[in-house]
């Protein structure tokens, strides 16, 4: 997808050799520089990337270490908390080269060509995103010097600390937000994420703003409850209208894909895990039969729903069942929610709604707790109808679920941050920060033979080995602050 994108791109650009005959090197029907607006497609499409780190980062380590997943394949590393550098630093190697560096130079040409403050919010939005979620995977990050190369000649970025990181991108969101009015931006139907819509991206900026505020918690609560303020009076998603999604197609090939769909369009290994299938057929979950199919015959019936144990590999397998064939297990149900035309989900108003009872859990902010949770449950399952009519589940059914699982306030961070684990499945970067700032849901670590962790579920991703030699510095400047590059080392926000 990335040299689909570029090749895209640069057949928009009319370059010339400059021998000192400029006048006659130019074609003065032609752009010489790149629509911006081209450049957001772009730069959102990035934004949900392609199989590569979708593969490894996404799926390979946090879906299993969620145990949204589960397999017996030796390289899906996360299952085992065994380490694959180049598996851990794929969301670092894909984005710094495409996502990060097209929000750095559309911002340098929003500027030049004097856009207005509506499309530079958006921009700005965007590269809050993409840096959040970097710096969440992997802590310390090449930031405030990052996608420069070019434009300001810097090879070898400055790892930023996370905690001024996070200070800035929520200064970025609340700047953004206020920049935004109604109606259409600039980008206009370019914007393949809101078709220029402002007042959903000003609704994601304060949505995102609570995320990130949340994720203060643990090291700064009173910054955490005033940016979760901040985001609430602001204005967050107000349904699913306003999930925050990359709309994809199934061809041609290479071409605006789901990087998702493209992995299991290759690998027929992962499994639904146990733990995430026993937590559904526990509560007789609406949702199971669209987000499982048994592998061996497709058959989506819950009875017939079997997960898989988390931490084994072929071997193991055999030497517990005295057979290697996973077919009587679950997969993730191929027909509906696998596919290349599948939305990849960033944010949703399901998770919003979550957030909001939690904030009204901690500091009786963002209104009734129970509502927020029964319309975070409710959200969750409806937006299912993103995968097509294959997803769509009954009022009644969502009814019937919420009466027979009610909101239990003795109880009511773990519920509440467990259907956001819930909520979260294939975006897995969310889920596994999320367990992170809460410790919910509460998992049993696998401890298998050969694992770097002591048996401990891992805390982060680790850095690209190549920084080591080509940005030696400033790579071991992190490392001494942050800590060793390591799958157990916390990142700032996730303190001890």
């Amino acid at each position: 997808m990335k040299k689909t994108i570029y090749l895209l791109l640069f057949a928009l650009i009319i370059s010339a050799c400059d021998d000192g005959f400029e006048e006659l090197n130019v074609n003065p029907t032609k752009p010489t520089q790149v629509s911006v607006a081209n450049k957001l497609t772009a730069a959102q499409l990035f934004a949900s990337s392609e199989r590569y780190d979708n593969w490894r980062a996404n799926l390979i380590y946090q879906s299993t270490m969620m145990q949204h997943i589960a397999t017996t394949a030796g390289y899906w590393d996360g299952d085992k908390y065994t380490w694959n550098r180049g598996y851990a630093s794929s969301l670092m190697d894909r984005y710094y080269g495409n996502a990060v560096k097209s929000l750095e130079d559309m911002l340098v040409q929003l500027d030049n060509e004097g856009a207005p403050d509506e499309m530079k919010a958006i921009t700005r939005i965007m590269r809050v995103f993409v840096f959040s979620r970097l710096t969440d995977l992997y802590g310390d990050i090449p930031y405030s010097e990052a996608g420069k190369a070019v434009l300001e000649g810097i090879l070898t970025p400055k790892y930023d600390p996370q905690s001024e990181i996070y200070a800035d991108m929520l200064k970025e969101l609340e700047e953004s937000a206020a920049a935004l009015g109604t109606g259409t931006s600039g980008f206009g139907s370019a914007d393949i994420i809101f078709n220029g819509d402002q007042g959903k991206w000003k609704r994601l900026a304060n949505s995102l703003m609570l995320r990130l505020g949340l994720r203060l918690i643990k090291v700064d609560a009173a910054g955490a409850q005033a940016w979760a303020t901040k985001a609430i009076s602001g204005g967050v998603m107000e349904s699913n209208d306003d999930i925050f999604f990359v709309p994809h197609t199934a061809g041609p090939e290479g071409v605006n894909q789901n990087g998702i769909g493209e992995v299991f369009q290759a690998d027929g290994n992962p499994r639904l895990s146990r733990t995430f299938v026993d937590f559904m057929k526990d509560r007789n979950d609406p949702r199971l039969p669209i987000l499982g199919a048994r592998r061996g015959d497709g058959s989506t019936d819950p009875a017939d729903l079997i997960g898989f144990p988390n931490g084994l590999d072929a071997q193991m397998l055999m030497d517990m069942t005295g057979e290697e064939n996973t077919d009587a297990y679950a997969e993730p149900n191929r027909n509906i929610i696998t596919g290349l035309d599948a939305p990849m989900i960033f944010q949703t108003y399901a998770e919003v709604q979550f957030m909001l009872a939690e904030a009204n859990v901690r500091w009786g902010l963002g209104g009734d707790a129970e509502t927020s949770y029964n319309n975070g449950v409710r959200a969750a399952m409806e937006m299912l109808s993103l995968y097509g009519a294959a997803g769509t589940i009954a009022d009644a059914d969502i009814t019937a679920y919420l009466a027979a699982n009610p909101y239990d306030a003795a109880n009511a961070l773990e519920q509440i941050n467990t259907q956001y684990w819930a909520a979260t499945f294939f975006n897995e970067y969310e889920s596994f920060s999320n367990w992170r700032r809460t410790g919910f849901p509460v998992l049993v670590p696998v401890n298998y033979p050969g694992n770097v962790t002591g048996g401990t579920i891992p805390r982060r991703m680790s850095y690209s080995e190549s920084e080591a030699t080509n940005n030696p510095d400033n790579y071991q400047e992190a490392i001494s602050r942050q800590g060793p590059d390591l799958l157990t080392t916390r990142v700032w926000w996730d303190a001890n």
